[in-house]
């Protein structure tokens, strides 16, 4: 069946640097965009960027642009999520995702910028 683990989220101080990971499996990771989404505290969920199944085509949500950077190795199954520059509001559970609404997630990670 399909799994998605994430992993890497924690405690950062604004300004700080965390780089998430996703290790896939149960499906043929490189025939799919895959997607970061987050949830914060109280709040729906929120996509948060994407990428193509060669990793060429990436889109990012506005309030992440030139601060999170996303990638992905098909040879691993693994998703990435860089994130530079965090700020109190990137406070939440991020999760990898299938699709881009978040459907088809994993359990996430918690992030927590605080000071």
């Amino acid at each position: 069946q399909v799994q998605l683990v994430e992993s890497g989220g924690g405690l950062v101080q604004p300004g700080g640097s965390l780089r998430l990971s996703c290790v896939a499996s149960g499906f043929t990771f490189s025939n799919y965009w895959m997607y970061w989404v987050r949830q914060a505290p109280g709040k729906g969920l929120e996509w948060v960027s994407g990428i193509n199944y060669g990793g060429d085509s990436i889109v990012y949500a506005d309030f992440v642009k030139g601060r999170f950077n996303i990638s992905r190795d098909n040879a691993k199954n693994t998703l990435y999520l860089q994130m530079n520059t965090l700020k109190f509001e990137d406070t939440g559970r991020y999760y990898c995702a299938r699709d881009r609404r978040g459907d088809q997630r994993g359990q996430g990670t918690q992030v927590t910028v605080s000071s």
